[in-house]
């Protein structure tokens, strides 16, 4: 009788041989970015001026301190911006499995749902003054 060669080891070259492809990936990334810096740390002209060492911000000089109130408004928009990012990126999904047989009345009450708790959301924020730009 002959042995059996394609037994769990067979299996597992392969399993690990696509990983080594990938640590093979990762490795040459890595290596490219560090020559990279590398290289610019070596050609790169080094004349520090007073003018090189100042802080930049839009071509003006620096005035005064360093330390800037911050509005903490444009956060909130920030934040209401990303909830409404995630719910486009839940709604073209939920278009795709709506239009599938069999799905068509349990993903409409799902997405009702959904977007029930955004529009409380956006009620309650509404509510608090959040939304009003002053």
């Amino acid at each position: 009788m002959d042995a059996d060669v394609s037994g769990p080891t067979v299996v597992a070259a392969g399993y690990f041989q696509t990983y080594s492809v990938v640590g093979l990936l990762a490795v040459v990334g890595v290596l490219f970015v560090a020559i990279a810096f590398g290289a610019n740390r070596l050609l790169r002209p080094v004349v520090p001026t007073p003018e090189k060492l100042l802080t930049y911000e839009c071509g003006v000089d620096p005035v005064g301190e360093g330390w800037a109130h911050t509005q903490v408004r444009y956060y909130v928009y920030a934040f209401l911006y990303v909830i409404f990012a995630v719910d486009s990126i839940f709604l073209f999904p939920w278009a795709t499995v709506f239009a599938a047989p069999g799905y068509g009345a349990t993903t409409l009450v799902e997405m009702f749902v959904f977007l029930g708790f955004l529009a409380v959301g956006l009620l309650y924020a509404y509510k608090k003054g959040v939304l009003a730009w002053t």
